[in-house]
C-alpha cells in the first residue's frame, strides 16, 4: 500500500499554525508562563485542523525561500493580532493601575513572577477578575473565533500591507487606553472630590489635623468604590471584548 500526501494542504497547516502559535505567545491569558509550551503547540495545531480544510490554498507557493517568508508573515501577523488582544486585558488592568495611583495603593505594588513585572494591586485584581469574566461567561470563544476568522478573510498566502495593519493598531491602542480610563473615571472623580474636601477642611480648621485622616480615609472610599464598580466591570468587559473582535476583524480587512 502506498500512502501519498498532498504538499499543499500540509505546507498550509504548517503556515496556519504557525500564525496560531504567534497569537498564542502573545495574547493572554495564554502568553503566561503558567501555560507550558507544549500546552500551546497542541493548541494551535489542533485548532490549525480545523481551519486549513475550509480555507483557500490557491495563494501558497513552493519554492524555499517563498515559504520561509512566507512562515515570516504569518508569524507576524498573529503577534501583531495577539498584540491587538493583549491592548483588551492592559486596559483593565491599566484601570485599576489609575486606581492605585488616585487611591494610595500605587506603593503596595508587588513583583508578579509570572510576568516578571511589577503589578499594583487592583491593577492585578482588575487583570484577574477579566480573566475570570472571560471564561465563566464564555467569552473567550468571541476571541478564538475572530482569529479563527481571520484565515477566511485573509487566507496564508496572502499579500500583507503592514501600513494598513499599523493604522489599524494605532487606533485599536487609542480606543482601548481610552476604555481604560472610562473605567477607572467615576472613582477617580470621587477621590478627587475627596482630596478637594481634606483640603479644604485643612484651610478651615487645621486643628483637626485632617493630613492624619486623608490616607485612611481613600483607603477606605477605595475599598468602597473598588467594590461597587464590580456590578460594572462585567459589561465593561465585554464591550471591550466585542471591540476586540472588531478590531480583529478591521486588522485582517486593512491586510
Amino acid at each position: 500500500m502506498v500512502v501519498t500526501i498532498a504538499g499543499a494542504p500540509v505546507i498550509a497547516y504548517v503556515l496556519a499554525s504557525v500564525r496560531l502559535v504567534a497569537w498564542l505567545l502573545v495574547a493572554p491569558p495564554f502568553s503566561s508562563k503558567a501555560v507550558p509550551t507544549l500546552a500551546k503547540t497542541l493548541l494551535a495545531l489542533g485548532m490549525a485542523f480545523a481551519v486549513v480544510p475550509g480555507m483557500d490554498q490557491g495563494g501558497i507557493p513552493e519554492d524555499t525561500a517563498a515559504l520561509i517568508g512566507l512562515a515570516l508573515q504569518e508569524a507576524l501577523i498573529g503577534a501583531s493580532m495577539g498584540f491587538v488582544t493583549f491592548l483588551v486585558f492592559s486596559a483593565i488592568q491599566a484601570a485599576g493601575d489609575l486606581i492605585d495611583v488616585f487611591g494610595g495603593f500605587s506603593l503596595a505594588a508587588a513583583f508578579d513572577p509570572l510576568s516578571q513585572n511589577m503589578n499594583s494591586v487592583h491593577g492585578k485584581l482588575f487583570s484577574m477578575l477579566g480573566m475570570m469574566l472571560l471564561f465563566t461567561s464564555n467569552l473567550h470563544l468571541l476571541v478564538i473565533g475572530g482569529l479563527l476568522r481571520s484565515f477566511e478573510t485573509m487566507p496564508v498566502g496572502t499579500a500583507w500591507q503592514p501600513s494598513s495593519v499599523t493604522e489599524v493598531v494605532t487606533v485599536a491602542f487609542s480606543m482601548f487606553f481610552a476604555a481604560a480610563v472610562q473605567i477607572a473615571l467615576p472613582l477617580i472623580g470621587v477621590l478627587f472630590l475627596a482630596d478637594l474636601g481634606l483640603a479644604l477642611l485643612t484651610r478651615v480648621a487645621p486643628q483637626l489635623n485632617a493630613i492624619g485622616i486623608m490616607f485612611p480615609a481613600k483607603i477606605g472610599l477605595t475599598l468602597l468604590m473598588v467594590g461597587v464598580s464590580f456590578a460594572v466591570l462585567p459589561d465593561a468587559t465585554l464591550r471591550l471584548l466585542e471591540t476586540l473582535s472588531q478590531a480583529m476583524t478591521a486588522f485582517v480587512s486593512a491586510s
